[in-house]
């Protein structure tokens, strides 16, 4: 909606003062933040947001907070090359015309290149990468400006990746600034959780430490992206490099919404907001990042069964109930993790987490297995992709009880109804775990909550084949056609793809309850009925 047709909604003395507002702009300035009408002195969510000081801010939550007319402003007026990110190139071209009648020009645009020639050396130009790796082509693109517009469509390693190169470029003043503003309304699916995280103190109702709108807190990254808080920006000795220094980047949220926009308050925008339904309405109107997001009709495991289990869960094991499984999903090097799930009877420990560069070897990962194990719990083992055929060798010829998962190989069994068979081990193993967590079950499974296990969890879909319930695979593959029992369900889907990592917690979980359910009632032992209502995310942290 342009600020034009905005205008014409409005009425005798708002629609005066607007008017006087613009035509004074329009005479001094290319954009300006908007101003609080009724108190000036009090500054907008838009121009709080233009001044702050982080490295990395976020900006919006509910819609009509003027969040891509933020980025534009930016772009314009206080950066010499700044970028603007779409998730998909076709997306593009509404800002592209904003940026145009804010210019009040077409001089200087090339379409083809998706850029704007500013003049002086400056320009802006507009980016999209719809698929995983398309961020590889703004390598060595420095931008002292880089925008993202709808932040949540897009996965967290192409933030990162390109957060890289946010510096001066050529031509760019000495003490030109340099930052991240992403733009975006709160996620809709679970695959937008990691801004939840990355925000943790602003967006998180759980989080330790929660900070303040607008409040600076400063973070460091280590060579596989974790984050790390920090008390301060001061630099940081680097412990692999002596001599160098870890520089911190501050980050913070600024919420806004309709009711800052003076374009919007005289309007029936707001009015088609309140119609909304829940939760679309408290995500739209409030900007509630923590509102029911809506599941995949053909995802796996429903959210809320998942955070149901996760309610249920307690710090420590049932008492008397030994350890049931162990299930590892292995990383030999590289930037993965390999993942250990301990179960007893209906509860899982918390996850742990060995980088790959500190399980190397297949012995690495099976000495692991052994300090872990216990009272003869049976290890599953993912032993596809080679990862795991070193480690189980090991522990076979030692004699340690450890059962080989094989996703493609054949299934025999069939879904709870009898009815429908499984494409795979690995379409088999999950449909159990789901029918474990269904409210129906009485199972009452009790998982750690960890938001990127959740994220895990919820993340494969299914769909019926001629061979039965298919699980998308984890890389997708060439292979199309349901007779395909390759790799790991590849063929079909690429969750790899959309998360931007692998599902490691998700898949060690299931092989822990791969036996699951095939234990008798009194091996579980007695399952609680309620969820966990004193479950306190304080203690879990630090237990961690």
């Amino acid at each position: 909606m342009s600020f034009e047709n905005d205008l014409l909604n409005l009425t005798g003395e708002d629609k005066l003062i607007a008017e006087a507002i613009i035509a004074k702009d329009l005479a001094e300035f290319i954009w300006r933040p908007l101003i609080n009408i009724d108190r000036p002195e009090i500054p907008t969510p838009q121009q709080q947001a233009y001044d702050c000081l982080a490295d990395i801010l976020l900006f919006g939550g509910a819609a009509g907070g003027s969040k891509t007319n933020l980025l534009i402003g930016l772009a314009l007026t206080a950066h010499h090359a700044s970028i603007i990110y779409r998730r998909e190139v076709k997306q593009l071209g509404p800002i592209s015309k904003e940026i145009i009648r804010f210019r009040r020009t077409r001089k200087g645009w090339n379409g083809q290149e998706k850029r704007f020639d500013l003049g002086g050396g400056r320009e802006i130009r507009l980016g999209g990468m719809q698929h995983l790796g398309d961020e590889q082509a703004y390598q060595g693109d420095p931008r002292d400006l880089i925008a993202f517009d709808e932040l949540t469509q897009f996965l967290e390693m192409q933030f990162r990746y390109v957060l890289t190169w946010n510096r001066p470029g050529a031509g760019a003043k000495p003490d030109q600034r340099c930052r991240v503003v992403c733009a975006t309304n709160p996620p809709q699916t679970s695959e937008g959780d990691w801004i939840i995280s990355f925000w943790g103190p602003w967006l998180d109702p759980e989080h330790p430490n929660p900070a303040l709108p607008g409040e600076l807190r400063w973070y460091i990254s280590d060579e596989d992206g974790k984050d790390e808080a920090v008390e301060n920006g001061d630099p940081i000795p680097d412990p692999n490099q002596p001599g160098k220094f870890i520089y911190p980047r501050s980050r913070t949220f600024i919420p806004s919404s309709v009711d800052d926009n003076p374009f919007l308050t005289s309007t029936a925008y707001k009015a088609t907001l309140q119609a909304l339904p829940e939760p679309l309405r408290s995500q739209m109107l409030m900007g509630d990042f923590t509102t029911g997001r809506e599941d995949d009709a053909w995802q796996v495991i429903p959210t809320h069964w998942v955070e149901e289990a996760q309610e249920r869960w307690t710090p420590q094991p049932p008492i008397g109930v030994k350890m049931s499984a162990l299930g590892v999903d292995p990383a030999r090097g590289g930037k993965d993790n390999t993942v250990l799930t301990s179960r007893y009877g209906w509860w899982f420990d918390e996850q742990i987490l060995k980088k790959g560069r500190e399980t190397p070897e297949g012995s690495d990962v099976a000495a692991l297995c052994v300090q872990i194990v216990k009272d003869g719990a049976p290890i599953f083992l993912d032993i596809i992709g080679g990862a795991g055929t070193a480690p189980y060798e090991h522990l076979k010829s030692n004699n340690i009880n450890v059962i080989g998962v094989i996703g493609n190989k054949a299934s025999e069994g069939h879904d709870k109804s009898g009815k429908l068979a499984f494409f795979n081990e690995r379409a088999e193993n999950w449909w159990r775990l789901r029918e474990a967590l269904d409210p129906e079950s009485g199972e009452n499974l009790a998982i750690p909550p960890d938001r990127e296990l959740k994220t895990d969890l919820c993340a494969p879909r299914w769909k019926l084949t001629s061979r039965g319930i298919q699980i998308e695979g984890k890389s997708g593959g060439k292979a199309t056609t349901d007779d395909d029992r390759s790799g790991t369900g590849d063929g079909w889907g690429n969750i790899i793809k959309r998360l931007g990592r692998s599902p490691d917690k998700g898949d060690s979980l299931v092989y822990a309850y791969k036996d699951g359910s095939r234990q008798s009632p009194k091996l579980l032992g007695n399952r609680p009925i309620h969820a966990n209502r004193k479950y306190n995310p304080q203690r879990w942290r630090e237990r961690r």
